[in-house]
């Protein structure tokens, strides 16, 4: 947790200090120093270790749930205060069950903003979720719910070109993202867990992000490896660890996610995209992008986009919502995109156990990605399988 949380904080300095119009940090109060002293180091920024208490709830700015544990984030005037809280490889199910409880807490009280910037849903439930939607539109505080896979410049590249029209209409797709597990943290194999929750999310987010809403679900879903070694010792796995979901767009649009605690290693594109006049890939993984590569027909060869910043990481959320707070604009990650995809990821969970399809009632709105800024040109690769 300790180096995510320093490397966007440290991002968000140097954003901090090289516009003269804002404030400049003076101080950092925080909760885990090995996630600030290097940063603060770069800086001559003094740091002080203290516990938050009561009072800082009344206090503004943000409220920030890494996907490693928690930290609490409050600029008051020129002093960024940063608590981290449970490590990632202490989280519980009980911890995570509470989770929509501690955002709505947090929402109702006087703090003006939240951000969930953990990886993992908005909640558990859709009651749960629904409850949250509700806060966001009618308490002070300002819900931007996670994955931040959106911001990064590989992926809003991939949007502007389908969004314009440079692989014709979109009819069918594929996503993945897996690995072999964790060794840690038994409650990601307990009820509430699960890879499809831990990491098909990411895949359900950029497809929809991609194509839009989803009508309808369905999956395999399942246990592959009943038994694992966790913490040193087996345990039982209760939570899926392997799950392939069919994604409908209506109009015979459809896309499959591939996700799982069961890949030991791919070297493959992350997102794969097939319109009706050319192919989208999207290399590495949807969360660490590694460039894109676009064919067109009208080309007769592959275009490749080498990654534009190699030093993205997933938390560039905190900086994307600060941004917004200084800015007075809505943030890109929209609530409800969060609670699509979650009701995507328990009706596929659902499909898995009965092997029926749900229709999916929820919508979003259209991520405006393209405010963020134009991406970099490509390079054109000779396809030696082509004619051209």
């Amino acid at each position: 947790m300790s180096g995510e949380v320093g490397r966007a904080l440290g991002r968000l300095l140097t954003d901090v200090y090289a516009l003269p119009d804002r404030e400049p940090v003076q101080a950092i109060v925080v909760h885990d120093p090995g996630c600030m002293l290097a940063p603060c180091a770069c800086f001559g920024i003094s740091a002080e270790v203290r516990e938050l208490d009561e009072s800082v709830w009344r206090l503004r700015l943000l409220y920030l749930d890494e996907v490693v544990g928690a930290c609490r984030l409050v600029l008051l005037g020129g002093v960024l205060v940063v608590y981290a809280a449970a490590s990632y490889r202490a989280s519980t199910t009980e911890d995570w069950a509470r989770h929509h409880q501690v955002v709505a807490e947090v929402l109702l009280r006087e703090c003006t903003r939240f951000a969930d910037e953990r990886g993992w849903p908005i909640a558990t439930s859709l009651e749960e979720a629904a409850e949250l939607l509700e806060l966001a539109r009618t308490a002070p505080g300002l819900l931007v719910c996670a994955p931040h896979i959106l911001l990064s410049p590989t992926f809003r590249a991939v949007h502007a070109a389908v969004r314009c029209g440079r692989i014709g209409d979109l009819l069918t797709a594929r996503a993945r993202y897996g690995w072999a597990g964790p060794w840690w943290g038994e409650w990601f194999y307990q009820p509430g867990g699960g890879s499809l929750f831990d990491l098909g999310v990411y895949n359900v987010v950029s497809l929809c992000a991609l194509f839009g809403p989803v009508r309808r679900v369905t999956a395999m879903v399942g246990v592959a490896i009943p038994e694992r070694v966790v913490n040193g010792r087996r345990i039982r796995v209760e939570a899926d660890d392997n799950g392939h979901v069919l994604l409908d767009f209506g109009e015979a649009r459809f896309a499959v996610v591939s996700t799982g605690f069961t890949m030991q290693r791919y070297r493959s594109p992350a997102i794969e995209v097939y319109g009706s006049e050319g192919t989208i890939q999207l290399l590495g993984d949807d969360w660490a992008p590694e460039g894109w590569e676009l064919w067109r027909n009208e080309d007769g060869a592959w275009r490749v986009f080498p990654e534009s910043d190699p030093h993205w990481q997933w938390t560039e959320g905190l900086r994307h919502l600060v941004d917004c707070v200084e800015t007075g604009r809505p943030t890109v990650t929209r609530p409800e995109h969060a609670y699509h995809a979650l009701e995507i990821m328990l009706a596929a969970q659902a499909a898995g156990r009965d092997g029926r399809a749900r229709e999916i009632a929820s919508d979003f709105p259209e991520p405006d990605l393209a405010r963020l800024g134009a991406t970099d040109a490509p390079t054109r690769v000779h396809d030696p399988r082509s004619a051209a």
